[in-house]
């Protein structure tokens, strides 16, 4: 918060981040113990505030059990991100490969966490991957959609491409240790770089309110954004100015 209100109106141009969701983690300084609705509340109305029309956040959460009830703060919080002028512009999911058991035992294993894509207005930059191979490459196939009737009407014929758009579940590895880093909620930088891509152009600013070890800082680096990181966690700052030196040394700062 302190962060963010050094900054004007319509500033940030991607918000990539992932808040300490339901104390599903232990944090330096007992950060988790402070999280709740009093706290993410302000901070995305106030991401509302700073991100330009436009603009995107990507959050990225996730929800505990409770007595046997997935909390829902999840959806919770994307509501909120509604009712404070964001539109959700995506729901998507982060699939863990190699993820261990989680969850209750008479359920099925949860491996997968919310990526909201909230957007002021319409997304200024959308970068769309195209990384799923069709099984119908090059061949020529008949376009149809659905009417509200539920009838499926032809449309024309056109050439499969190679490589279809991506779906909106991602699927990464987890358990890596990318530049030897000890955090106990890093998620993989293909993650963020994915979003940054997606949601950003070379030279915007990437902003995330939840900084730890870096991860969102090195990939807006990497794919020349600028960058601003928040982090209370001492120790995650010095952690995340190790990890970035490196390849700071490298490029004029901005």
């Amino acid at each position: 918060m302190e962060t963010m209100s050094r900054m004007k109106d319509n500033f940030i141009d991607l918000t990539v981040t992932s808040p300490p969701y339901d104390n599903l983690r232990t944090y330096n300084d007992n950060i988790d113990e402070t999280w709740g609705e009093d706290v993410w509340k302000p901070i995305i109305k106030e991401l509302y505030r700073v991100t330009k029309e436009g603009g995107v956040v990507v959050w990225v959460v996730g929800d505990a059990i409770i007595n046997g009830s997935e909390t829902g703060v999840s959806f919770q919080q994307a509501l909120w991100a509604k009712e404070c002028g964001f539109n959700l512009h995506d729901t998507m999911f982060y699939h863990k490969n190699g993820m261990p058991m989680r969850g209750s035992l008479y359920a099925y294993n949860q491996t997968v966490e919310y990526m909201f894509v909230l957007s002021k207005g319409s997304p200024n930059s959308v970068n769309i991957i195209y990384d799923r191979p069709n099984k119908s490459a090059n061949k020529v196939r008949v376009t149809t959609n659905r009417g509200k009737d539920g009838k499926i009407n032809k449309q024309g014929l056109c050439k499969t491409k190679k490589m279809g758009r991506r779906e909106c579940i991602w699927s990464y590895n987890t358990g890596q240790d990318e530049d030897n880093v000890n955090h106990p909620a890093k998620f993989p930088e293909k993650l963020s770089k994915d979003h940054i891509y997606s949601w950003s152009n070379e030279g915007d600013l990437v902003y995330d309110p939840f900084m730890g070890s870096g991860t969102t800082a090195k990939m807006a680096h990497l794919l020349k954004r600028k960058w601003i990181g928040s982090e209370l966690s001492q120790e995650y700052v010095d952690l995340a100015n190790k990890r970035l030196d490196p390849y700071l040394r490298q490029t004029q700062l901005f």
